[in-house]
């Protein structure tokens, strides 16, 4: 297989993912989930089993609306089993009940295992000052 077929499926499976989140397929976004998987994101880093993955999914606190992919994705097979995807989203949702569109840089590490890509690892940053200079003060008494 070469690079730019390993490439194009990454980004495939990965616009397959999100919209599994979107149409809250737990199923679909399972196939596509290495047990166990790492999520690293503003909240920081945990490593995910495959089920607690699942009841992630099924939150009633947030509502993936729409997704785009914006500007060019990145990609890199860095074996035959091992690529990289990584990527601007523009993300439209509902969260505690409102309305919130946000833009990220996300990236995945996929891996093939028994022919199946999986995803191992997936990070989202929210995009913004890279000093957080754009983002509120902490204030003492709040712990934030």
């Amino acid at each position: 297989m070469t690079t730019t077929t390993i490439e194009n499926e990454l980004v495939d499976l990965e616009r397959q993912y999100w919209q599994a989140i979107k149409d809250k397929d737990v199923d679909r976004a399972m196939q596509l989930t290495d047990d166990t998987c790492i999520v690293t994101g503003a909240q920081g880093a945990a490593s995910i089993p495959r089920k607690a993955f699942a009841g992630m999914l099924n939150s009633s606190a947030w509502t993936l609306n729409e997704f785009e992919f914006v500007g060019d994705v990145v990609t890199r097979a860095v074996t035959d089993d091992v690529a990289v995807v990584a990527y601007k989203v523009r993300e439209q949702l509902t969260v505690d009940g409102k309305p919130l569109t946000l833009e990220a840089a996300d990236a995945s590490t996929w891996v093939r295992r028994d022919g199946r890509w999986l995803c191992a690892l997936h990070t989202e940053s929210i995009i913004g000052d890279p000093f957080a200079r754009d983002r509120q003060p902490m204030r003492p008494d709040s712990g934030r």
